[in-house]
C-alpha cells in the first residue's frame, strides 16, 4: 500500500487528511465502492461516524476510544480508513477465531470492494502452528490416551505433507481439547529456536517474516501481550513499524493482559516439563541418566503443588464454585499460610534442581538439553518467587481448574504497559467494543488502561429495540443463590421455549449452574420435542451449528457463550440470564482493586462492581438481535434489576426495549413474534 503524505516530524499533512476523510466518506456513501460489492449493505450514519474518527486518529496519531452498540458495524468502520491510508497497521482481536474471520474474510473482501493491493499476514501463538521437530518426536515416542488421539495424530502427520502455513486451525474436526496438540506444537520454554534441525522451514517463523513484510497484520490480544512480557511472537519487532494498533473487543483486553504481565506457575506446564524430560532423556541419552526417577520428581511435586495449591483432593476433583470458565480464583492468602503449601513450593524447586546436573551432564548430546536445562532453572526459580513474599504493588492469586491449578502474579492493571508502547513511537491507538463501561466517560475501561487522555466515542446500535425487543424481569423468583434459583430459572426458560418451540439461550453467570438448569429444561421440554444443548458436552462450535440446524432446541451455555455469538434470524428469540453477573464474591483480583478505589475515597460498588456487571449484562444481551428484522425477549431472572435503586443504572446500559411487566404479557410477545411450526 501506499503510506500517505508525512511531514518531516511524522505528522501527516493536512491535505492528506482530508483526502483521506472524502475517500471515507465516498466508500461509505450510497452507490459507493461498498455498496457496489454487497447487495445487502445499508448506508448507516452511525458506521460512517465512527470511520470518519478513525481517520482523524490515523490522521493526528491519536488515541481512540469508540463504543459501538450491535449493528453499527464497527468491523469496516476501523478497516476501510486503515486500507484507504495506505497505512501499515497491527489489528487486535480477542480471539483466535475473529482473526480467522479479519484474515479470511472481512480483509479480503474490503480490499477487493475498495480496490487496494494490501498484503495481508496472519500471525498467532506457537500454540497455533504445526512444530515439525516435535511432530517427529511425537511419531516416535508419543503415548497417546486413546485411539481417538491415535487418529488425530495420523490426520496431522498426513496434512502435514501439504499445509503451507501449518496454521492447526486447517483441520477441520481438529477439536481443541485433543491431547494430541501439545505434543505437536512448541512452547517458548522447548522450542529450541536456531538450534532446532527443522529450523529452516519452521511455520512459526515463516508466518513472522510474512507479518514483518505485510501492510496488516492480525494477531490477539494475548499474543500482544505475551509479546511484550516474553518478546517471544515478533510482535515486539513488528509493533513499531506500524502507523496504527486497533484492539478490536477492547473490554477483554485488560484481562488478557494481566494474564501475561506478571509471572505464572502452573501445574500443567510443570507437568509437561516432566514429560519431555522422560521423552528426550530416554530419546536421546538413554542410560546416562535416571530419566524415569528424575521426571517422576519433577511430575510428583507438581501434583502436590497442584493438592496443596487447591486446598485437597475434594477441590481438585471440582468441589468448588468455579466461575463461568471452570476456573476459580482463590486468594493468597488462604494459602499462603499453609505449610503443606510452603513445603510443595520447597519440593517443587528441590525436584527442578535435582534435574539440572543431570542434564548438565549430557548437554553436548543435543539441543533440546540445554533448553530441559533452562526450563528446570526457570521453574525452581518461579516456584522460590511465590515462596517469597509478594511485592506491595502487585496482587497474587491462585487460579484452581480441573486439571491445573496456576499460581498468578500480576499487577492491577495494564496502564503502565500501554504508556510505555503509546511513548515508544507515534502511531494511532484505536481500541473498540460493544461494551467499554456505562458512562459516557467509558471509565471502565479508560481508567485501568491508561486511555483517560484518548478521544471517546459512543455511538447506539442503529436497530429499532422500541419495535423488536421486550424486556421481562420475572416476579417472586427465588433470591440468586438460593437453592431453588436454578430450578426457577429453568422453568421461566422451559415456558419460553414452550411457545418458541426452542429458539433459546441461557446464559448462566457460573458453571455450576448448568447442570441443574440443564437437568430441569430436560424434564420440563421432553416430551414438547425440544432438544436441551449443555456447554461442555461437545465442542463449543458443533453445539452452536447444531443450535442454529435444528432450531426446536434450548441451548445453555456460560461466560463462553455471552459473548462473540451470532445468531441472526429466528433460529434465537429468546435470552435467559439467570442473575445479575456481578464480580464473583472473594476475587482477589477484584477485591485488590476495590481498596484501590476506598483508599483514594472512591465507592467500589459505583465505579467498580455496577461497571463490571453492566458490561457483562450488556454482552449477554447482545446475543439477542443481531439484525435490523431480528426480534426476541430478553429474560433476566434475577428481581433486583428493577427492585433495587441500582437497577435502573443497569437497565440503562441496556439497548432501549420496553419492559414488560408480567409472564402474561412476555409470552404474548413470544407468541406473535414465533414463526409458524
Amino acid at each position: 500500500m501506499r503510506p500517505a503524505a508525512a511531514g518531516a516530524d511524522g505528522a501527516v499533512d493536512a491535505a492528506a487528511g482530508d483526502e483521506l476523510a472524502a475517500a471515507v466518506d465516498a466508500a461509505f456513501a450510497a452507490g459507493g465502492p461498498l455498496a457496489r460489492a454487497d447487495a445487502a449493505y445499508v448506508e448507516r450514519e452511525v458506521q460512517q461516524a465512527f470511520a470518519r474518527a478513525v481517520a482523524q486518529a490515523l490522521d493526528e496519531r491519536s488515541a481512540l476510544v469508540v463504543e459501538a452498540g450491535t449493528g453499527v458495524g464497527k468491523t469496516f468502520a476501523y478497516l476501510v480508513p486503515l486500507l484507504l491510508s495506505g497505512r501499515r497497521a497491527l489489528v487486535s482481536t480477542a480471539t483466535k477465531s475473529l482473526q480467522d474471520q479479519l484474515y479470511l474474510r472481512d480483509l479480503p473482501r474490503l480490499a477487493d470492494a475498495l480496490r487496494v493491493p494490501a498484503r495481508l499476514a496472519l500471525l498467532k501463538g506457537r500454540a497455533s502452528y504445526l512444530c515439525l521437530h516435535r511432530l517427529a518426536q511425537a511419531r516416535r515416542d508419543a503415548t497417546l490416551p486413546d485411539r481417538a488421539a491415535v487418529r488425530a495424530l495420523a490426520r496431522v502427520e498426513a496434512w502435514a505433507a501439504s499445509t503451507r502455513s501449518g496454521d492447526l486451525a486447517e483441520l477441520a474436526g481438529l477439536d481443541d481439547r485433543s491431547p494430541v496438540i501439545p505434543l505437536v506444537t512448541s512452547t517458548r520454554d522447548n522450542c529450541l529456536g536456531s538450534d532446532c534441525p527443522q529450523w529452516r522451514d519452521c511455520h512459526v517463523m515463516a508466518a513472522r517474516r510474512e507479518a514483518m513484510a505485510a501492510d496488516v497484520v492480525v494477531v490477539n490480544h494475548h499474543l500482544f501481550f505475551a509479546d511484550l512480557a516474553l518478546r517471544d511472537s515478533g510482535v515486539a519487532e513488528l509493533l513499531p513499524t506500524v502507523d496504527a494498533a486497533v484492539f478490536d473487543e477492547a473490554h477483554q483486553l485488560v484481562e488478557a493482559g494481566l494474564s501475561f504481565l506478571g509471572a505464572t506457575l502452573g501445574s500443567a506446564a510443570v507437568l509437561d516439563f516432566a514429560r519431555d524430560l522422560l521423552a528426550i532423556g530416554l530419546q536421546q541419552a538413554r542410560g546416562l541418566q535416571p530419566w524415569p526417577e528424575l521426571a517422576a520428581g519433577v511430575e510428583r511435586a507438581a501434583r502436590e503443588l497442584r493438592l496443596a495449591a487447591a486446598g485437597g483432593e475434594a477441590a481438585v476433583r471440582g468441589g468448588f464454585r468455579a466461575d463461568g470458565r471452570g476456573v476459580q480464583r482463590r486468594r493468597w492468602a488462604e494459602r499462603a499460610a499453609d505449610p503443606a503449601f510452603a513445603a510443595a513450593l520447597a519440593a517443587l524447586a528441590q525436584a527442578c534442581d535435582a534435574v539440572v546436573p543431570a542434564l548438565q551432564a549430557v548437554d553436548g548430546a543435543g539441543p533440546d538439553f540445554a533448553r530441559l536445562h533452562e526450563r528446570a532453572a526457570a521453574q525452581a526459580a518461579l516456584a522460590r518467587r511465590f515462596a517469597a513474599a509478594c511485592p506491595d504493588d502487585r496482587v497474587r492469586w491462585i487460579d484452581v481448574g480441573v486439571q491445573q491449578v496456576r499460581l498468578v502474579e500480576s499487577a492491577l492493571d495494564v496502564r503502565e504497559a500501554l504508556a510505555a508502547q503509546r511513548a515508544a513511537a507515534p502511531k494511532a491507538w484505536i481500541f473498540t467494543s460493544a461494551t467499554l463501561g456505562d458512562d459516557e466517560a467509558l471509565r471502565w475501561f479508560t481508567d485501568p488502561t491508561g486511555l483517560a487522555d484518548a478521544r471517546r466515542l459512543r455511538l447506539g446500535s442503529p436497530f429499532d429495540y422500541a419495535a423488536h425487543a421486550r424486556l421481562w424481569v420475572p416476579a417472586r423468583l427465588p433470591r440468586p443463590g438460593d437453592a431453588a434459583h436454578p430450578g426457577a430459572v429453568a422453568a421461566v426458560a422451559a415456558r419460553c421455549a414452550g411457545v418458541l418451540g426452542g429458539r433459546t439461550f441461557v446464559l448462566t453467570t457460573t458453571l455450576r449452574a448448568l447442570a441443574p438448569i440443564a437437568e430441569s429444561l430436560r424434564e420440563r421440554l421432553g416430551d414438547a420435542g425440544v432438544e436441551v444443548l449443555v456447554q461442555g458436552s461437545e465442542p463449543k462450535r458443533v453445539l452452536l451449528q447444531r443450535f442454529v440446524d435444528r432450531p426446536a432446541a434450548v441451548l445453555v451455555g456460560s461466560q463462553s457463550f455471552w459473548e462473540g455469538i451470532d445468531v441472526p434470524g429466528d433460529a434465537l428469540q429468546c435470552v435467559v440470564i439467570d442473575k445479575l453477573p456481578f464480580p464473583p464474591p472473594g476475587d482477589p483480583l477484584v477485591e485488590a482493586r476495590a481498596r484501590r478505589l476506598e483508599a483514594a475515597g472512591r465507592s467500589a460498588f459505583a465505579e467498580l462492581h455496577l461497571p463490571e456487571a453492566a458490561v457483562a449484562l450488556k454482552q449477554g444481551a447482545g446475543r439477542l438481535i443481531r439484525s435490523e428484522t431480528d426480534r426476541g425477549l430478553l429474560v433476566v431472572c434475577d428481581p433486583r434489576l428493577v427492585a433495587m435503586p441500582y437497577g435502573a443504572r443497569l437497565r440503562a446500559a441496556l439497548p432501549p426495549m420496553p419492559l414488560v411487566r408480567d409472564e402474561a404479557a412476555a409470552l404474548a410477545w413470544l407468541s406473535a413474534i414465533a414463526p409458524p411450526r
